[in-house]
């Protein structure tokens, strides 16, 4: 297995002005190709911090984050967007489409900002969408849609540009219990084509559909014994 993620004594600090507020202790996390991972916390557990930094939209107040054999503290703001781009696809609760464009329009617009000609993306982007289950759907708006079938297109917009990582933020917590159970159905077939996945979440039940599990409480992480 090849190590994606290795994250070296993180500790992630804010400030309220001269108070310091400690999110993050000493987090110590390696990843590796293939793996199918849960952060599983209760709100205020540092868990989103943890996965702010995973995804490159924040950096450690110390320690090492080595992302694909780079590490991220090394890199300015541009590199860290293109690491972001090239490394991270992001699922969120909300799923974040753009009303006014076809399930198809928001696969494809991850591409255009990469600079992919028109038939690539198009052809790309219906490829994702079949292998979703939402091959009858692609011209559908998102108000057409499902939440299922909303979270499903967010996820193939995540997964069109082929990054490294899959970073889910809590991704069933906007849909109902079965619902969610598709969802997660999905993301286990996902993990068995080869996909990487890292899931954030505070349900314990749909933490148990990954296949390793570590806990995150007052920003201490602990491996959870399956």
């Amino acid at each position: 297995m090849t190590e994606i993620v290795n994250m070296k004594n993180i500790c992630k600090s804010y400030y309220m002005g001269e108070e310091e507020l400690k999110i993050l202790h000493n987090v110590n996390l390696i990843i590796n190709s293939g793996e199918f991972l849960s952060i599983l916390g209760p709100s205020g557990s540092g868990k989103s911090t943890m996965m702010n930094i995973i995804g490159c939209l924040d950096v450690p107040s110390s320690g090492d984050y080595i992302l694909s054999g780079n590490n991220i503290n090394d890199l300015d703001e541009i590199d860290l967007a293109k690491a972001r781009n090239k490394e991270i696809g992001f699922v969120f609760q909300s799923f974040h489409l753009l009303p006014r464009m076809t399930a198809l329009q928001n696969v494809e617009l991850p591409l255009i900002y990469s600079g992919i000609p028109s038939s690539e993306r198009r052809k790309r982007a219906e490829a994702i969408l079949q292998r979703v289950g939402l091959g009858d759907r692609m011209r559908n708006l998102p108000n057409q849609l499902s939440g299922g079938q909303q979270q499903r297109v967010a996820i193939a917009r995540a997964l069109v540009t082929e990054p490294t990582i899959l970073l889910a933020d809590e991704p069933t917590g906007a849909l109902d219990q079965k619902t969610g159970a598709q969802v997660m159905e999905l993301f286990e077939e996902l993990n068995k084509d080869g996909r990487t996945i890292i899931m954030i979440t505070h349900d314990t039940g749909i933490a148990r559909h990954a296949k390793r599990v570590v806990k995150i409480l007052d920003g201490y992480l602990t491996e959870e014994v399956q």
